[in-house]
């Protein structure tokens, strides 16, 4: 790092409390670019801070982990020890398994096992993601049913369920290529705790979150009583698309209020269940979860039927909305930005943004000179507190909407001076536009 440099200074209180905590288990050291120019130089950093991961005294890779003290101990101790521990004893294997991550483990018959060295190459590869352990003696494998070289992938005990195996079978030949698909398909269950460290593998599917007082180290029992009555709920659905998650409401907080609206303080101890498409659909459970788990039944009943209302975050519509430029929100998108009959000009801005508040006046004098023009419509919309819908997907930005051709929004590229706009209007509109209520005939 340099002494100057402010991402340096936030990371270094972090940086120290994670060292301290991994004493004994991994050192941590830091160096000043600007006292060892040539250190710095010869391992190419450019950036600061840099933070680097050494093996046996080789620059082995850039570290890529989280940045908070938690994060950077959690990541290092998964970099510390061996790709894969060696277990002897079934001691070792309940105590490796008895973990609250999932575990893969490979059973073989000796130490010159083919099938071994490509576990442990595969386990090269994966660590940093999953976490591995072997042992050459098949005894240990027995109360599992293994009597041939095989590898098992033990679920996290905390999240067994009787909806569920806890303990699944490899049955291919391992490559890399052949477990990572294995690992990756199964790890997470029917039902998986989201977290911010998993939330994106979890997120690019339909999923359907129970959000609630989910704490997994002071009361598993209370986390795994909502956890369960969504598995059986979730269980009658299994094969329609859906995936279920249940998450820990306080890690996504902001993003609750952000992209459903919920007050931190809103809904008490029931679940807060949410289902988000691949899409970016929307929907929110309304009845209050039951213990039965019969409100839950009727709301992916209702959802596989197509019945429910998406969840649309909006201001409210506008009583008055006669100035010359249009206030569009999320309710009244479809009504002004999609009317199949008008060109519409619509920017999304965001109250904190700078050139949005610099094109106000430029953008104002243009919808006063189309004002007479029943065909043109100007808007605009606050991208922050309103959902956007999908094809408009960077904001601040303007897009325009042609008549006719409303599944193919553009971006409007041009400059923002009120004769560029109407240069812009004149050439993509489906009709003359009318300016200053003078009809442009080119």
């Amino acid at each position: 790092g340099l002494p100057w440099c402010g991402h340096c200074k936030k990371l270094a209180p972090d940086f120290e409390t994670a060292a301290t905590r991994l004493k004994g288990t991994v050192p941590l050291a830091k160096v000043d670019c600007t006292a060892s120019p040539d250190t710095c130089g010869r391992f190419g950093v450019t950036g600061y801070p840099t933070l680097k991961i050494f093996r046996n005294g080789e620059d082995a890779s850039s570290y890529d982990g989280p940045r908070s003290a938690d994060g950077i101990v959690h990541f290092m101790k998964k970099q510390a020890g061996p790709n894969s521990v060696t277990l002897r004893r079934e001691a070792d294997l309940e105590a490796f398994v008895n973990h609250f991550d999932a575990s893969v483990v490979g059973f073989f018959s000796g130490p010159d096992s083919g099938q071994l060295a490509e576990f442990l190459k595969a386990a090269s590869v994966m660590r940093e993601h999953f976490r591995f352990a072997h042992t050459i003696d098949m005894t240990l494998g027995l109360k599992h049913g293994v009597d041939t070289e095989r590898v098992l992938l033990f679920r996290p005990p905390r999240l067994s369920s009787k909806f569920e195996e806890s303990v699944l079978r490899f049955t291919e030949t391992i490559t890399t290529h052949t477990l990572r698909r294995f690992i990756r398909d199964n790890i997470f269950g029917m039902c998986p705790h989201l977290t911010n460290e998993n939330r994106d593998k979890l997120k690019g599917q339909d999923l359907l979150t129970a959000y609630y007082d989910l704490d997994y180290l002071q009361n598993p029992k209370g986390t795994n009583y909502w956890r369960n009555r969504v598995m059986k709920v979730g269980s009658q659905f299994a094969s329609q698309g859906l995936s279920f998650a249940v998450a820990n409401r306080r890690d996504f907080v902001d993003e609750l209020e952000e992209e459903f609206g919920l007050g931190s303080s809103d809904g008490g101890d029931l679940p807060f269940v949410t289902i988000r498409t691949q899409q970016g659909f929307k929907y929110t459970m309304r009845e209050e979860f039951t213990r039965d788990g019969k409100s839950l039944e009727r709301f992916l009943e209702d959802y596989f039927a197509g019945r429910l209302k998406r969840y649309i975050k909006s201001e409210p519509i506008p009583e008055k909305n006669k100035g010359p430029v249009k206030v569009v929100v999320a309710e009244s998108f479809e009504e002004i930005v999609n009317d199949p009959e008008k060109d519409v000009l619509i920017e999304f801005y965001a109250p904190w943004c700078g050139h949005c508040k610099s094109l106000e006046p430029k953008y104002k004098e243009l919808a006063e000179q189309l004002y007479s023009d029943p065909n043109i419509v100007i808007a605009k919309m606050d991208a922050t507190a309103n959902d956007v819908p999908q094809g408009f997907d960077v904001f601040p930005t303007i897009y325009f909407a042609q008549a006719g051709k409303k599944d193919q929004p553009k971006r409007y590229e041009g400059a923002h001076e009120v004769k560029d706009f109407i240069k812009y209007l004149k050439r993509e509109s489906s009709h003359v536009p009318v300016v200053s209520g003078v009809r442009e005939d080119l």
